[in-house]
């Protein structure tokens, strides 16, 4: 398995982020290499096999790997001790219709899986304090990100000091959407000349990574802390998963934050 790293606009010692490849491509299976997302129909000990070898690069156990199971909501689940004493099921339930986790524990990995929409990795160095959220285009127009320093905030974490740097996903000039996403984006008070372009067509095309910068910058990050996505998930689906080219029914690139 093949680990990019994401970096800060300024390291942060003790914390490392990453995103998965996909790693050896097989054509006719769209889940092919590496995919820790288990609900999207992937056979679940490929699933599980996968998630050890993450654990195993990261250096930790699986029972410190946290993720959510994802519904592009604008939820946050927050985790702490109280979490990690929890039974399975409990657990489950916190992580239930959630896209973004946030978390002062050290050695505890959290994070999202994505396949075109944009993962956001967060993190103060002075408190600690990490973040990870999946911004598709509903919880970007929702302000996901906005919502995940709130949290930060609740745990001791401020805007100022917070970076935050985006995992690859889909370009605007991929990311072709109807008149309607339009319309929620702007309803939703979204500045639309500075996220959206037609092309020669007339189709509109929103910059999701843009959006979320936008929003990032409006919850009170310093534009010079916000490191924007190294790839398009769509152009480079030969690494990195992709719905718009593989379809729903595919694996996910995993994106996760974690400190030491």
């Amino acid at each position: 398995m093949i680990l990019d790293d994401l970096h800060f606009a300024t390291p942060i010692p003790g914390i490392r982020a990453v995103n998965t490849q996909r790693g050896t491509v097989n054509a006719r299976n769209p889940y092919s290499q590496h995919n820790l997302c288990d609900y999207v129909g992937d056979d679940a000990l490929r699933v599980l096999d996968a998630r050890l070898e993450f654990c195993q690069l990261m250096g930790i156990d699986l029972d410190c790997l946290v993720m959510p199971r994802q519904s592009h909501t604008t939820r946050v689940a927050v985790i702490d001790r109280k979490f990690l004493d929890a039974d399975i099921e409990e657990q489950e339930l916190h992580l239930d219709n959630v896209d973004a986790l946030v978390t002062a524990l050290p050695g505890i990995c959290i994070g999202v899986n994505t396949a075109d929409c944009v993962p956001i990795v967060m993190a103060d160095p002075q408190s600690g304090v990490v973040g990870v959220a999946h911004a598709g285009w509903r919880g970007t127009a929702g302000r996901i990100a906005q919502a995940t320093v709130r949290n930060m905030q609740c745990l001791g974490a401020q805007p100022e000091r917070i970076q935050a740097a985006m995992g690859v996903s889909i370009c605007d000039d991929c990311f072709e959407v109807g008149d309607e996403v339009v319309s929620n984006f702007a309803d939703a008070g979204h500045d639309i000349d500075a996220i959206m372009h037609r092309d020669a067509t007339g189709k509109a095309h929103i910059h999701l990574a843009r959006a979320n910068a936008l929003v990032l910058q409006a919850a009170g990050l310093a534009p010079e802390n916000i490191t924007m996505p190294a790839a398009c998930s769509r152009c480079h689906s030969d690494r990195y998963f992709s719905a718009r080219r593989l379809g729903t029914a595919s694996g996910r690139t995993f994106t996760a934050i974690l400190r030491k």
